[in-house]
This record gives C-alpha cells, structure tokens and sequence, in this order.
C-alpha cells in the first residue's frame, strides 16, 4: 500500500477505533450547504461525517474483520461514526434523509457488531436511552404512588372516623 494510503488507512482505523458506532452511506448529490447542515447535526449528538476512498475502506473493513462491508462499498462513501448514542444519532440521520432524501445508509457496526441496513433501520425506531430510562424509572414509580394514595385513604379514614367519634361524645356530653 502506498504511504498516502496507508496515512488514510491509519487516520479512518484510528478514528473507528475511538468510536462506539459507525454506519456507511452514499453520500452522492449532497451539496455543501446540506453537508455543513448535517455535519452541525451530528456535532450535537457527538457524531461526525467523513468521506472514505471505498479502497481504503475495503482495507480498514478486512483488518477489522467486517467481510460483509465489502459489497457496500460502491459509489461515493462516508462514514457516521460517533462516541455519543447511536439511536440518537440515527435518528437525526432519519430526519436529514426524510427532509433532503440523502444521504443512503448502508450498513454499520457498533461495538464490534455488524449492522446491515435492517439492523440500522431497527435501531432507528427505538427509543432513546434517555425515552426508556423514563419509562422504566415510570413503571417503577406507578406501584408506590398508588401504595401512597391508598395509605392516604386510610388515615384520612381513621381521622374521619375519629372526628366522628368525637362529634358523637362532644352531643353526649
């Protein structure tokens, strides 16, 4: 390998190996206003874009172990890689797809686990760390307010009923 392409292969291995999560996409048909848009979108998720020579790639792909990437590699590629929350990441690509109908994911990894295009599309229909920690810390809570409601009940019961009893004694008297 020559040395310009070994400084890339070292440059695109090192910032993978920083990071949590990478997908693949065709970028093809983005222009610079739109790229500078997303890559502002993906700062605010600790995510960042980075267009890869698919040759390069193919070398990063095999000395990670990721055989399957090989068949992506095809037209203009850049690689999403992030140390933030890969849901959170891939829905502000969904977002950015849906408005400008690029860039295309292709597929990805994260933590060492190959994503195909399917695995990306899942993870992007799943709620947020922060959407689930809610629900459970909700689903935990719901039993003990409930509990407090109806310890609630029965003191104010027992103070209902002892108000009574001395409005009862308070006419005998």
């Amino acid at each position: 390998m020559r040395f310009e392409k070994k400084l890339m292969f070292n440059e695109i291995r090192g910032r993978l190996d920083d990071s949590v999560f990478f997908i693949l996409a065709d970028f093809g048909g983005l222009t610079v206003e739109k790229d500078q848009d997303l890559r502002g979108r993906l700062r605010d998720h600790d995510a960042e874009i980075h267009v890869v020579k698919n040759n390069v790639f193919r070398h990063v792909a095999k000395d990670l172990g990721f055989d399957e990437m090989q068949d992506a590699l095809t037209g203009p590629t850049a690689i999403v890689s992030g140390k933030g929350e890969v849901t959170e990441t891939l829905k502000v690509l969904k977002t950015f797809i849906k408005e400008n109908e690029i860039p295309v994911l292709k597929v990805g990894a994260m933590e060492g686990a190959f994503l195909s295009s399917a695995d990306i599309e899942t993870l992007a229909s799943l709620p947020s760390r922060e959407e689930l920690i809610a629900k459970a810390v909700g689903s935990i809570a719901a039993p003990l307010s409930g509990m407090v409601g109806v310890m609630n009940n029965m003191v104010s019961s027992l103070v209902h009923v002892l108000k009574a009893i001395e409005n009862t004694k308070g006419e005998a008297a």
